[in-house]
């Protein structure tokens, strides 16, 4: 199916406008991702229509931490992707350039969202800015039923691509690796300047969108808290203290298999740092059982909600989303009276 974001050059070239990448194809060139080809001077999206995979998955899990907490979400992506990451927990999708997958055109979606019991669809697994056209056919879709909409992103959005995403989508989660560095990114990613992520931030935050940052913390070779530090502070620069930020724990996988999972004393220690330089929602994820993975109050410390690795167990906010003991206002979406609001543009 023809893509919309492109521009023609002349001569049958095409500039992809979907990415950061700016992919420039003549005639029969795919981009990097795999999935977007020039075809006769006109730019395709290859899997527009055809998800590899399909699954029902808790919010928690996305993560989207203040936001609907215990909704249950439809989670699809396609093959193909934008960054190269020789970490990938989902190579067998992303990191492969072909087509692959079952036809299932949005209706189809958004009805299996809507039999499955779910509030809102995430697109994850691979980075969906390389299929937004699709992903914009379904969210726009899911809102006229009444769900809500997620990406799981690597922030390398092209600004026409967040303009796009005003259209649809009302929660994002940015997921940084290694901490944001440009040695690592280059390295390990294939992308030579990180600082587009927090052009991408920027531009967020002049939405609707509901935004949280995570970061993967690669032992050994992105967990560097100097580097932290530094992406700490330009997230506060451009969201503030109430941003959540969640740093995750890494498993080894795909080319980086050598690698241990990340030691709980790292992660401490990341979540020490921002929550010293002032953050007042920082979590830790894929560690079960830690306390750090609950919301408390900034002002008081009571416990406001409760989670258990991808479930939220116990919801202490009052329906205002207050703290009960102190009165302090919490940056924390709640369902209406079960009734969920959608960000309609």
């Amino acid at each position: 199916m023809k893509a919309s974001l492109y521009e023609p050059l002349g001569g049958g070239t095409v500039k992809c406008t979907a990415c950061r990448r700016y992919c420039r194809l003549k005639p029969g060139q795919t981009g990097f991702c795999g999935v977007r080809k020039n075809i006769d001077g006109d730019l395709d999206l290859l899997v527009h229509s055809i998800p590899m995979a399909i699954n029902i998955d808790p919010i928690e899990k996305k993560p989207v931490l203040h936001a609907y907490p215990k909704s249950r979400i439809l989670s699809f992506g396609t093959s193909g992707c934008n960054f190269a990451c020789k970490f990938c927990q989902n190579y067998e999708m992303s990191q492969r350039r072909e087509v692959v997958g079952r036809k299932t055109t949005p209706e189809e979606i958004v009805d299996l969202a809507i039999r499955n019991g779910c509030d809102g669809i995430a697109y994850t697994y691979n980075e969906p800015t390389i299929f937004l056209e699709f992903a914009e056919d379904i969210g726009k879709l899911a809102h006229e039923k009444g769900l809500f909409n997620i990406f799981v992103t690597n922030g390398y959005e092209s600004p026409e691509a967040v303009e796009s995403l005003k259209n649809f989508l009302d929660f994002a989660t940015v997921d940084f690796k290694g901490n944001a560095s440009q040695e690592f990114y280059r390295k390990y990613i294939s992308i030579g300047d990180p600082d587009s992520i927090f052009d991408t931030l920027s531009l967020l935050r002049n939405t609707s969108i509901h935004v949280e940052v995570t970061d993967l913390v690669i032992p050994e070779i992105g967990d560097n808290l100097k580097e932290a530090e530094i992406m700490i502070s330009r997230v506060l620069e451009i969201y503030g203290p109430d941003m959540p930020i969640s740093f995750l724990r890494f498993y080894p996988d795909y080319l980086l298999r050598d690698l241990p999972p990340t030691p709980v004393k790292t992660l401490m220690e990341h979540y020490r740092l921002a929550m010293d330089m002032g953050v007042r929602y920082v979590y830790i994820g894929n560690v079960p059982g830690l306390k750090e993975q609950n919301t408390y109050c900034p002002t008081c410390s009571t416990l406001l909600v409760k989670r258990d690795y991808l479930e939220t167990t116990q919801m202490n906010l009052l329906p205002d989303s207050t703290c009960p003991k102190c009165g302090e206002k919490i940056p924390f979406l709640l369902k209406d009276s079960g009734k969920i609001k959608i960000n309609k543009v």
